[in-house]
């Protein structure tokens, strides 16, 4: 989503502000904006589109100021064109905002009959309003923001600068995440620790309700009922998020060929490879005392809980619920401690996601996060943490993050099953043995790159693309066609292949591509049997399997890929390489915007 950068520094800050935001592209935005105090004056400067316009704009009218606040915007209220860009301006005061401000028609109503002029179609231009108008009435911009946050519903995060107050910044955070970065002589406001890391490594993290006043050598901070708190300090790994894309053509390529070693990373956190068995990790929940697991998952992540529901069911013994997470609570689904609800997100503070945990909290059961980012909000309020270290994921489209958490979910259903005496030690190590040659195995599908960029062409021209897949193979499925959707904007959809007679099949014809995800596992002969109808129909079969796979079909295809042997447990991780390569070339070969496509968002942070 949206992302704020906020700077109290002692140089000019305009170069800086953009510099933070750029860091915060991968978020996804359509357009962006930066405001300076210059000699106390608010000055500002928007476009609609990429950073590369406002770096223009700035480049043709600088901007001067030690004090300011920048912001790259999604689009929720109001089209994306520049009236509608961040920051918003009234009276005395420049306003970025991340979220929505739910009950905004109500509050714009109110500020209209008033007499205040609307300049956008946002949500945000009430909050700068409802502020200007408090100063107005003699209040300090202390007292104004004490008495606007409220005023506001909703889940949101702002900054806020003012005119004539060089050594003043406020912020606020209600639902989406706000750091809050500690110079030498200098504070810093930031959507996350990505952001801050040029500036510095030392951040606090507020929490839901609070707010900050920050001056260039203080952070004063407030809960929701106004009582002064402190947020600790702690030194970020936000440096390691200086990343650029080498050699690659973008950030997706460069993280696609990545996961060898991020898989290996995380598996090696999970199991001792050495020694063939699963780590003993503190935090982790009683697994024995387990009846019961509930996924509660977004996008992607969800479909690595599709997956991770074979290796709990089959390893554990444990019951796996799943659910889209923003249905998940509106549900109310009965809870009791016996059940380990698991949330998984790239991110940790996807917001449909974050509802869930705290809903599963306050319900009694136990809670556990499968997450990225160590730093998150769903990190520090899970009670157990279990890391993908995937390292900073800036493709909106995820691909390392996916297969890091089907790793560790992997382990972590080794490590309940073992718990549980479900399986022996013989199992386990043979389990582990084959979670570790993973990364092997993932090397090998990348090298189909050139195999499948020729192949892509074929899929330039569809409309539609249908995908198949049985067991595990077909989370697989439901994952290349989103990733096929999220890159091309071809439409595409995955289907369990058993369920090809009771309606896709009716779309089947000679134009359409029909992507088979199969390796030769159990349900292998039963894939082949839903190709050999596809094929009767004129499908253009292209079909993902291994050696012996290979071997075994006849069937007519456009293409066969073909993958290493692998086990079953590892089958779905490796087999999530060449669907993500399909995607990736063919929206290369249409010219789309890979590592921002179109109306998508990195970090989904409101509902």
């Amino acid at each position: 989503m949206c992302g704020i950068i906020g700077i109290l520094g002692t140089r000019p800050v305009a170069p800086l502000l953009v510099d933070g935001l750029k860091r915060l592209e991968y978020r996804g935005y359509d357009s962006a904006g930066i405001a300076t105090l210059e000699n106390g004056h608010l000055t500002r400067l928007r476009a609609e589109g990429k950073l590369v316009r406002l770096e223009k704009k700035l480049a043709a009218q600088p901007l001067a100021g030690h004090t300011g606040i920048g912001h790259t915007r999604w689009a929720t209220h109001g089209v994306p064109v520049e009236r509608n860009a961040h920051p918003h301006m009234s009276g005395r005061v420049a306003v970025v905002h991340n979220g929505i401000v739910e009950n905004f028609a109500e509050l714009r109503a109110q500020l209209q009959e008033k007499g205040y002029k609307f300049e956008s179609e946002t949500d945000t231009e009430v909050i700068a309003h409802l502020v200007s108008e408090a100063l107005a009435g003699g209040k300090t911009p202390v007292e104004a923001m004490r008495a606007v946050l409220p005023c506001l519903r909703g889940a949101f995060a702002l900054a806020l600068v003012f005119e004539g107050e060089e050594d003043l910044l406020i912020a606020a955070r209600q639902g989406p995440p706000l750091a809050i970065g500690h110079g030498k002589g200098e504070m810093y406001v930031g959507s996350d620790a990505i952001a801050l890391a040029p500036f510095t490594d030392t951040v606090s993290y507020l929490e839901d309700g609070d707010w900050v006043v920050l001056t260039r050598r203080s952070a004063t901070v407030y809960d929701a009922d106004g009582k002064q708190v402190n947020r600790a300090k702690k030194k970020s790994s936000g440096s390691a998020f200086l990343v650029s894309r080498g050699n690659h053509r973008h950030f997706m390529h460069k993280e696609m060929f990545e996961q060898p070693e991020t898989v290996a990373h995380t598996l090696a956190h999970y199991l001792d490879l050495a020694k063939g068995t699963v780590r003993k990790l503190g935090n982790t929940p009683d697994w024995k005392a387990l009846s019961r697991i509930s996924f509660a998952c977004c996008g992607t992540a969800y479909y690595s809980t599709l997956v991770a529901r074979y290796w709990f069911e089959s390893l554990a013994g444990l019951s796996v619920d799943h659910d889209v997470a923003s249905e998940f609570r509106y549900r109310e689904p009965p809870l009791d401690e016996d059940t380990l609800a698991l949330f998984v997100s790239q991110s940790g503070e996807t917001a449909d996601t974050l509802a869930c945990l705290r809903y599963c909290q306050q319900s009694g059961c136990k809670t556990g996060v499968v997450v990225n980012v160590a730093e998150s909000t769903m990190a520090r309020e899970a009670d157990s943490v279990f890391p993908t270290l995937a390292g900073p994921e800036i493709g909106v489209a995820s691909t390392k993050a996916f297969t890091a958490q089907l790793a560790a979910l992997a382990s972590l259903a080794v490590m309940a099953g073992r718990a549980r005496g479900k399986i022996k030690a013989r199992q386990e190590e043979e389990l582990v043995r084959a979670l570790g040659e993973v990364p092997r195995y993932l090397a090998q599908a990348l090298k189909l790159e050139d195999t499948i960029g020729k192949l892509c062409r074929h899929l330039m021209t569809a409309q539609h693309v249908l995908y198949l897949g049985r067991g595990t193979a077909c989370p697989v499925a439901l994952e290349g066609a989103l990733k096929l959707k999220e890159l091309s904007y071809i439409h595409a959809e995955g289907y369990a292949a058993g369920e090809l007679k009771h309606g896709p099949i009716a779309l089947v014809d000679e134009d359409m591509p029909v992507i088979v995800v199969a390796p030769h596992d159990r349900w292998f002969e039963k894939t082949v049997s839903n190709m050999q109808e596809v094929a009767a129909r004129g499908g253009r079969i292209i079909l993902i399997t291994d050696k012996r796979g290979a071997a075994a079909v006849s069937v007519k295809t456009l293409a066969t890929l073909v993958l290493p042997d692998v086990p079953e447990i590892a089958a779905p991780i490796v087999y999530s390489v060449p669907v993500q390569l399909i995607a990736y070339h063919t929206a290369v070969l249409l010219g789309t915007d890979v590592d921002q496509p179109r109306n998508l968002a990195k970090s989904v942070t409101v509902e």
